[in-house]
């Protein structure tokens, strides 16, 4: 096989610009709602709370913001339509199905317990769709400023676990975000060139691991650069215990292609500590 899955990054019409979080929250249900009633309270409303005060984000991140505000609406007793969008926020803005139980149970001890109760349910319904293993993913997206992407399905066959990719550009030096979950590795491999050729990797979030045939296995964490030289057969993926993202850099060169080879196995895995 002589395709690389860093080049069928580049084929999805996946968006090259980084997400971050907005500079400005636009709301506009005070204006809909209550513009021709009580058109002030709707200019606080959206303007000044979601336009101005939500949108301070160099100073409290959404996802802050929004435990903030779960919290002093279920310690009011504000268990209604008003708590499920603040909810509906909060997953939206990264807090987890874990995070957010964790969050209630705090508040219960706090706040009183039919409260808590109330704010639950609601809860189980936002997050209903929610599993172990996307809590997780969401959980790792917080770590890294680069977006986890979309599963890595067309390669799937040559990684043993999940992977995704990310399409960091496109522009100059092909650059990709590729992240692992625990214990999840691609095979062996060799990045084939006559000239020039090769892969750059760097350590964005967890811990991996890279190896070189007949070599040790090097230890990869946020900011370890990892040069790997063209016609080198290796393989690198996540530790045992952690998600693992890298960005890993194309290096331009001359008949360049990926060859993929055997899997690495339980054994030659487990004995990574």
């Amino acid at each position: 096989m002589t395709t690389s899955f860093i080049n069928m990054a580049y084929s999805q019409n996946n968006p090259t610009k980084l997400t971050s979080q907005p500079s400005e929250i636009n709301q506009t249900a005070g204006h809909d709602q209550l513009g021709e009633f009580a058109p002030k309270f709707a200019e606080l409303n959206d303007d000044v709370l979601f336009g101005e005060v939500w949108s301070r984000t160099d100073k409290l991140a959404l996802r802050d913001r929004s435990i903030v505000t779960v919290t002093a609406l279920v310690s009011s007793g504000i268990i209604d339509s008003s708590l499920t969008y603040h909810l509906m926020e909060a997953k939206k803005n990264g807090v987890t199905r874990t995070e957010i139980a964790e969050i209630l149970t705090q508040v219960a001890f706090y706040a009183g317990w039919p409260k808590a109760w109330g704010a639950f349910r609601q809860a189980k319904e936002v997050w209903a769709d929610a599993s172990d293993e996307t809590d997780a993913r969401q959980k790792f997206q917080q770590e890294m400023i680069f977006p986890i992407g979309e599963p890595n399905t067309a390669y799937a066959q040559y990684f043993i676990g999940n992977s995704y990719l990310y399409p960091v550009s496109k522009e100059q030096v092909p650059v990709t975000n590729v992240t692992f979950e625990p214990r999840c590795r691609n095979n062996w491999h060799i990045h084939h060139a006559s000239t020039g050729g090769g892969q750059m990797l760097v350590g964005v979030a967890g811990r991996g691991w890279y190896q070189e045939e007949g070599k040790p296995a090097q230890e990869i964490l946020p900011g370890t650069v990892i040069h790997i030289p063209a016609n080198v057969k290796h393989w690198h993926g996540a530790a045992k215990d952690s998600w693992f993202s890298h960005l890993a850099f194309e290096v331009k060169g001359e008949n360049t292609s990926n060859e993929w080879l055997d899997p690495v196995s339980d054994e030659e895995y487990d004995k990574l500590r």
